[in-house]
Protein backbone atom coordinates (compact mmCIF):
# COMPACT_ATOMS: atom_id res chain seq x y z
CA UNK A 1 0.00 0.00 0.00
CA UNK A 2 0.98 4.09 -0.59
CA UNK A 3 2.24 5.14 2.42
CA UNK A 4 3.16 9.33 2.60
CA UNK A 5 5.89 11.03 3.50
CA UNK A 6 3.35 12.52 6.64
CA UNK A 7 2.97 9.22 7.35
CA UNK A 8 6.32 8.36 7.91
CA UNK A 9 7.13 11.33 9.59
CA UNK A 10 4.44 11.34 12.10
CA UNK A 11 6.18 7.68 13.00
CA UNK A 12 9.34 9.18 13.39
CA UNK A 13 8.65 11.77 15.46
CA UNK A 14 7.14 9.14 17.91
CA UNK A 15 9.94 6.51 17.99
CA UNK A 16 12.83 7.99 16.70
CA UNK A 17 13.52 5.59 14.26
CA UNK A 18 15.17 6.27 10.66
CA UNK A 19 12.87 7.10 7.83
CA UNK A 20 13.24 3.83 6.17
CA UNK A 21 12.46 2.35 9.01
CA UNK A 22 9.52 3.92 9.83
CA UNK A 23 8.37 3.68 6.00
CA UNK A 24 9.27 -0.11 6.15
CA UNK A 25 7.25 -0.69 9.25
CA UNK A 26 4.26 1.12 8.23
CA UNK A 27 4.02 -0.75 4.88
CA UNK A 28 4.36 -4.12 7.01
CA UNK A 29 1.73 -2.50 9.37
CA UNK A 30 -0.58 -1.45 6.37
CA UNK A 31 -0.44 1.98 7.85
CA UNK A 32 -1.67 1.46 11.24
CA UNK A 33 0.51 3.95 13.29
CA UNK A 34 0.43 1.64 16.52
CA UNK A 35 1.37 -1.68 15.08
CA UNK A 36 3.97 0.02 13.22
CA UNK A 37 5.26 1.16 16.53
CA UNK A 38 4.54 -2.57 17.66
CA UNK A 39 6.95 -3.59 14.60
CA UNK A 40 9.65 -1.64 15.71
CA UNK A 41 9.84 -2.76 19.04
CA UNK A 42 9.67 -6.24 17.37
CA UNK A 43 12.42 -5.70 15.64
CA UNK A 44 14.31 -4.38 18.73
CA UNK A 45 13.60 -7.16 20.36
CA UNK A 46 15.00 -9.50 17.48
CA UNK A 47 18.24 -7.43 17.76
CA UNK A 48 18.64 -7.19 21.79
CA UNK A 49 18.19 -11.28 21.77
CA UNK A 50 20.89 -11.36 18.52
CA UNK A 51 23.12 -9.74 20.91
CA UNK A 52 22.90 -10.65 24.17
CA UNK A 53 25.76 -11.97 24.75
CA UNK A 54 27.83 -8.97 23.78
CA UNK A 55 28.87 -6.79 26.65
CA UNK A 56 27.38 -3.50 26.75
CA UNK A 57 30.70 -1.58 28.22
CA UNK A 58 30.36 1.90 26.69
CA UNK A 59 27.63 4.34 27.13
CA UNK A 60 26.65 7.21 28.71
CA UNK A 61 26.76 8.44 32.48
CA UNK A 62 24.91 11.82 33.55
CA UNK A 63 23.88 12.84 37.17
CA UNK A 64 21.81 15.80 38.07
CA UNK A 65 19.31 17.11 41.02
CA UNK A 66 15.98 18.30 41.51
CA UNK A 67 15.28 21.70 41.44
CA UNK A 68 15.53 22.23 45.56
CA UNK A 69 18.49 20.61 45.68
CA UNK A 70 17.53 17.62 47.93
CA UNK A 71 17.79 14.79 45.73
CA UNK A 72 19.53 13.75 42.41
CA UNK A 73 19.99 10.50 40.19
CA UNK A 74 22.71 9.31 38.26
CA UNK A 75 22.35 6.63 35.75
CA UNK A 76 24.43 4.72 32.93
CA UNK A 77 22.31 4.34 29.20
CA UNK A 78 25.11 1.36 28.16
CA UNK A 79 26.21 0.58 24.34
CA UNK A 80 28.65 -1.51 22.85
CA UNK A 81 30.45 1.11 21.44
CA UNK A 82 32.05 4.22 21.29
CA UNK A 83 30.82 5.56 18.62
CA UNK A 84 27.00 5.27 19.24
CA UNK A 85 27.67 6.27 22.93
CA UNK A 86 28.96 10.07 21.37
CA UNK A 87 25.92 10.19 18.84
CA UNK A 88 24.04 13.03 20.20
CA UNK A 89 20.98 11.40 19.75
CA UNK A 90 22.18 8.68 21.84
CA UNK A 91 23.00 10.80 24.71
CA UNK A 92 19.61 12.96 24.36
CA UNK A 93 17.77 9.95 25.25
CA UNK A 94 20.20 9.51 28.00
CA UNK A 95 19.50 13.28 29.36
CA UNK A 96 15.91 12.55 29.11
CA UNK A 97 15.76 9.25 30.91
CA UNK A 98 17.87 11.54 33.63
CA UNK A 99 15.67 14.11 33.58
CA UNK A 100 12.47 11.90 33.65
CA UNK A 101 13.80 9.96 37.04
CA UNK A 102 14.40 13.21 38.72
CA UNK A 103 11.32 14.82 37.92
CA UNK A 104 9.67 11.30 39.24
CA UNK A 105 11.21 11.23 42.25
CA UNK A 106 12.70 7.29 41.16
CA UNK A 107 14.60 5.56 43.59
CA UNK A 108 14.93 2.71 41.56
CA UNK A 109 15.96 1.83 38.01
CA UNK A 110 12.70 -0.31 37.65
CA UNK A 111 10.53 2.23 38.82
CA UNK A 112 12.04 4.32 35.95
CA UNK A 113 11.66 1.33 32.99
CA UNK A 114 7.79 1.66 34.16
CA UNK A 115 7.60 4.84 33.52
CA UNK A 116 6.37 6.64 30.13
CA UNK A 117 9.16 7.49 27.96
CA UNK A 118 8.08 11.89 27.78
CA UNK A 119 6.82 12.73 24.25
CA UNK A 120 5.93 8.53 23.55
CA UNK A 121 3.16 6.12 23.85
CA UNK A 122 6.02 3.79 25.01
CA UNK A 123 7.25 2.57 28.16
CA UNK A 124 10.68 2.97 29.23
CA UNK A 125 11.86 -0.12 28.64
CA UNK A 126 10.02 -0.23 25.42
CA UNK A 127 11.29 2.83 24.70
CA UNK A 128 14.81 1.56 24.85
CA UNK A 129 13.97 -1.49 23.05
CA UNK A 130 12.68 0.53 19.98
CA UNK A 131 16.54 2.36 20.32
CA UNK A 132 18.13 -1.32 19.90
CA UNK A 133 16.13 -1.91 17.14
CA UNK A 134 16.83 2.05 15.61
CA UNK A 135 21.15 1.80 16.75
CA UNK A 136 21.58 -2.02 16.07
CA UNK A 137 23.50 -2.28 19.31
CA UNK A 138 22.18 -3.89 22.92
CA UNK A 139 21.50 -1.05 24.73
CA UNK A 140 20.12 -0.68 28.82
CA UNK A 141 19.90 1.29 31.65
CA UNK A 142 23.56 -0.44 33.35
CA UNK A 143 23.45 1.39 36.77
CA UNK A 144 20.89 3.27 38.67
CA UNK A 145 21.58 5.14 41.85
CA UNK A 146 19.61 7.79 43.66
CA UNK A 147 20.34 10.14 46.83
CA UNK A 148 18.41 12.24 49.12
CA UNK A 149 19.55 15.11 51.29
CA UNK A 150 19.64 18.66 52.95
CA UNK A 151 21.95 19.49 49.71
CA UNK A 152 23.04 17.15 47.43
CA UNK A 153 25.25 18.41 44.39
CA UNK A 154 26.00 16.51 41.26
CA UNK A 155 29.12 16.17 39.05
CA UNK A 156 29.44 14.95 35.12
CA UNK A 157 33.22 14.45 34.25
CA UNK A 158 33.42 15.15 30.86
CA UNK A 159 33.16 13.11 28.03
CA UNK A 160 30.21 11.45 29.62
CA UNK A 161 32.16 8.32 31.02
CA UNK A 162 31.89 8.93 35.22
CA UNK A 163 29.40 11.04 37.40
CA UNK A 164 28.85 11.23 40.96
CA UNK A 165 26.50 12.87 43.41
CA UNK A 166 27.15 14.30 47.45
CA UNK A 167 24.54 14.46 49.99
CA UNK A 168 24.80 16.46 52.87
CA UNK A 169 23.48 17.29 56.19
CA UNK A 170 22.75 21.29 56.42
CA UNK A 171 23.55 23.83 54.17
CA UNK A 172 26.50 23.73 51.27
CA UNK A 173 27.59 26.29 49.45
CA UNK A 174 27.47 25.02 45.29
CA UNK A 175 31.35 25.31 45.08
CA UNK A 176 31.75 23.34 47.90
CA UNK A 177 29.29 20.87 46.60
CA UNK A 178 31.19 20.25 43.42
CA UNK A 179 34.60 20.38 44.90
CA UNK A 180 33.64 17.42 47.02
CA UNK A 181 31.58 15.07 43.74
CA UNK A 182 34.90 15.93 41.79
CA UNK A 183 36.83 14.66 44.61
CA UNK A 184 34.49 11.78 44.53
CA UNK A 185 34.74 11.30 40.60
CA UNK A 186 38.81 11.45 41.36
CA UNK A 187 39.61 9.42 44.60
CA UNK A 188 36.54 6.51 44.08
CA UNK A 189 36.17 6.31 47.53
CA UNK A 190 34.26 3.06 48.79
CA UNK A 191 32.51 4.68 51.61
CA UNK A 192 31.32 7.58 53.46
CA UNK A 193 33.56 6.75 56.83
CA UNK A 194 34.80 3.93 58.63
CA UNK A 195 31.50 3.02 60.24
CA UNK A 196 29.70 2.47 56.74
CA UNK A 197 32.76 0.06 55.27
CA UNK A 198 30.99 -3.30 55.34
CA UNK A 199 32.36 -5.36 58.06
CA UNK A 200 33.76 -8.38 55.49
CA UNK A 201 35.58 -5.49 53.60
CA UNK A 202 37.29 -4.64 57.05
CA UNK A 203 38.07 -7.94 57.75
CA UNK A 204 39.57 -9.20 54.32
CA UNK A 205 41.64 -6.04 54.43
CA UNK A 206 42.82 -6.41 58.31
CA UNK A 207 44.05 -10.02 57.11
CA UNK A 208 46.00 -8.78 54.13
CA UNK A 209 48.09 -6.87 56.24
CA UNK A 210 49.07 -9.21 58.60
CA UNK A 211 49.64 -11.79 56.62
CA UNK A 212 52.04 -9.33 54.83
CA UNK A 213 53.33 -8.47 57.76
CA UNK A 214 54.33 -12.39 58.08
CA UNK A 215 55.46 -12.21 54.98
CA UNK A 216 57.99 -9.75 55.44
CA UNK A 217 59.04 -11.54 59.04
CA UNK A 218 57.59 -10.16 61.78
CA UNK A 219 56.20 -12.56 64.45
CA UNK A 220 52.23 -12.86 64.97
CA UNK A 221 52.12 -10.87 67.43
CA UNK A 222 53.67 -7.86 65.88
CA UNK A 223 51.70 -9.13 63.04
CA UNK A 224 48.55 -7.86 64.34
CA UNK A 225 49.51 -4.84 65.64
CA UNK A 226 51.08 -3.81 62.10
CA UNK A 227 47.62 -5.32 60.47
CA UNK A 228 45.92 -2.20 62.63
CA UNK A 229 48.14 0.44 61.31
CA UNK A 230 47.54 -0.56 57.86
CA UNK A 231 44.03 -0.89 58.38
CA UNK A 232 43.98 2.75 59.85
CA UNK A 233 45.93 3.89 57.07
CA UNK A 234 43.31 2.14 54.19
CA UNK A 235 40.66 3.71 56.31
CA UNK A 236 42.09 7.06 55.25
CA UNK A 237 42.44 6.17 51.64
CA UNK A 238 39.18 4.66 50.64
CA UNK A 239 37.00 6.69 53.27
CA UNK A 240 35.37 10.04 51.62
CA UNK A 241 35.24 12.24 54.66
CA UNK A 242 38.95 11.09 55.89
CA UNK A 243 40.78 11.46 52.59
CA UNK A 244 42.90 13.91 52.09
CA UNK A 245 41.62 17.10 49.89
CA UNK A 246 42.43 17.25 46.73
CA UNK A 247 43.03 21.51 46.50
CA UNK A 248 44.43 21.29 49.96
CA UNK A 249 45.97 17.96 50.94
CA UNK A 250 46.87 19.35 54.36
CA UNK A 251 43.15 18.88 55.68
CA UNK A 252 40.31 16.13 55.06
CA UNK A 253 37.35 16.35 53.43
CA UNK A 254 35.27 16.49 56.53
CA UNK A 255 37.36 19.64 57.64
CA UNK A 256 37.32 21.55 54.47
CA UNK A 257 33.44 21.02 54.24
CA UNK A 258 33.13 22.04 58.07
CA UNK A 259 35.43 24.93 57.58
CA UNK A 260 33.74 26.11 54.61
CA UNK A 261 30.14 25.16 55.97
CA UNK A 262 29.53 25.65 59.34
CA UNK A 263 27.43 22.89 60.78
CA UNK A 264 27.21 20.72 57.24
CA UNK A 265 28.44 17.39 56.56
CA UNK A 266 28.76 14.71 53.94
CA UNK A 267 26.26 11.85 54.66
CA UNK A 268 26.23 10.02 51.41
CA UNK A 269 27.41 9.08 47.82
CA UNK A 270 26.93 7.77 44.68
CA UNK A 271 29.68 7.15 41.73
CA UNK A 272 29.03 5.40 38.21
CA UNK A 273 32.22 5.27 35.77
CA UNK A 274 32.34 3.02 32.59
CA UNK A 275 35.65 1.01 33.10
Amino acid sequence: MSITAAEVNKLRKQTGAGMMDCKNALQEAEGNMEKAIEVLRLRGQKVAAKRSDREASEGAILSGINTSGTAGVVLSLNCETDFVAQNDAFIKVAQTLLDLAIAEGCETKDSLLSLNFPGSDESVAEKIMTETGKIGERIEIGDFQSLTGDSVTAYIHPGNRLATLVSFSGSVDVSVGRDVAMQTAAMAPVAVNESSIPADLIEKEKTLGKDLAIQEGKPADLAEKISIGRLNKWFKEVTLVNQPFIKDNKQTVAQYVASSCPGAEVTGFSRIALS
